[in-house]
């Protein structure tokens, strides 16, 4: 009996049930798709595992949900009308008395800093915090999980981003060729050629960076890994007997491009995102570490980092982050080698 958990049995082609079967033989890719779902299932409900607010107050008879609303100190009795602190002593005692609250497993989010710290921070491991606090007291375990969110939703974006800006010009440059391929390559050479780490570095320094600003940034020079492989097929598809039939009889080129074509270069397209996905999460952690990645504050692994070379004191910080990172690159590096093994032609079932 296999141990890898089963995949789904569908309805389908001869040719995807080949590659799907060639990815459930590749039994570290499986077990590391399973992983790396699993964990960044649970970093999607964050705020559901780590938060400083209550998932469920009971006051007075009625329900309180403050992880989705804000509610005011006065609506629990007390006297500002600011959002109540579930964390202050006061605010507890109002509610406890004609009630109770439920917490989440991890009662901190990745900006909440405990005063209570026994020690300076940063604090060792404890029954609090689990992983120690940062410099700032902030808790280790909350900011890994939304660090670990907000790497792999960056990357996600930007390798979508960045496949469908490469695949389409390199689709364009490999079916019409010509002048226009040509003038694409010269500006692919020069653009290639360009220190993004740099730019990215001055932009930084003149504009505020978020999430946003780096991803256009990034999106930049990301595109150009997939110009290659498609320019390519696109130039052995074209003047293929079924592409020179559908321009005989009409059909225009873009429906050629995008029905005919484009699925043959989809293939290597496919193979390529696992690994863009995982240079995207190292360039962000790489310029988070460089201080010049997302605003201050924020739930980052490359900060994380940095502060683990600040204060080699606290070996803590430098080993979670350099653990989550590691696993979640590995786990990202073996599902590409499954599905490249996957969409490989040359690899068949015994």
């Amino acid at each position: 009996m296999s141990l890898i958990p089963s995949l789904p049995r569908l309805n389908l082609a001869p040719l995807t049930q080949r590659r799907l079967a060639n990815f459930k033989r590749n039994r570290r890719g499986v077990w590391s798709l399973w992983i790396f779902a699993f964990l960044f299932t649970i970093t999607l409900f964050a705020e559901l595992i780590a938060n400083d607010k209550p998932l469920v107050v009971h006051f007075d008879g009625q329900f309180y949900s403050p992880v989705l609303v804000e509610y005011s100190e006065t609506v629990f009795g007390g006297e500002f009308l600011t959002e109540a602190d579930y964390r202050d002593p006061f605010v507890a005692e109002l509610i406890n008395a004609k009630g109770w609250m439920v917490w989440p497993p991890i009662r901190y989010s990745y900006d909440t800093i405990n005063y209570d710290l026994k020690v300076p921070a940063p604090a060792p491991p404890s029954t609090q915090n689990w992983l120690g606090t940062d410099d700032q007291g902030r808790d280790v375990v909350a900011r890994l999980i939304y660090g670990f969110r907000i790497s792999v939703l960056f990357g996600l974006t930007l390798t979508l981003f960045s496949a469908l800006f490469g695949v389409s010009i390199g689709a364009l440059q490999g079916f019409y060729g010509g002048l226009l391929d040509l003038l694409g390559q010269r500006f692919i050479e020069i653009w290639a050629g360009m220190p993004m780490l740099y730019l990215l570095i001055i932009m930084a320094s003149v504009i505020t960076p978020n999430f946003w600003w780096l991803l256009g940034l990034m999106l930049m020079f990301s595109w150009m890994g997939f110009v290659g492989v498609v320019r390519a097929e696109f130039y052995k598809a074209r003047n293929l007997d079924f592409v020179r039939a559908a321009q005989a009889l009409g059909v225009s080129d873009l429906k050629i491009i995008y029905k005919h074509v484009l699925p043959n270069a989809i293939v290597a397209t496919v193979t390529f995102m696992p690994f863009t996905l995982a240079g995207s999460i190292t360039t962000l952690t790489g310029l988070d570490f460089l201080g010049f990645g997302l605003p201050a504050g924020s739930p980052s692994l490359g900060e994380l980092l940095n502060q683990g070379k600040a204060n080699l004191q606290a070996p803590w910080l430098g080993l979670s982050g350099f653990f989550v990172i590691a696993i979640m690159l590995s786990l990202l590096v073996f599902i590409g080698e499954a599905v490249r093994d996957a969409f490989d032609p040359r690899k068949t079932l015994r």
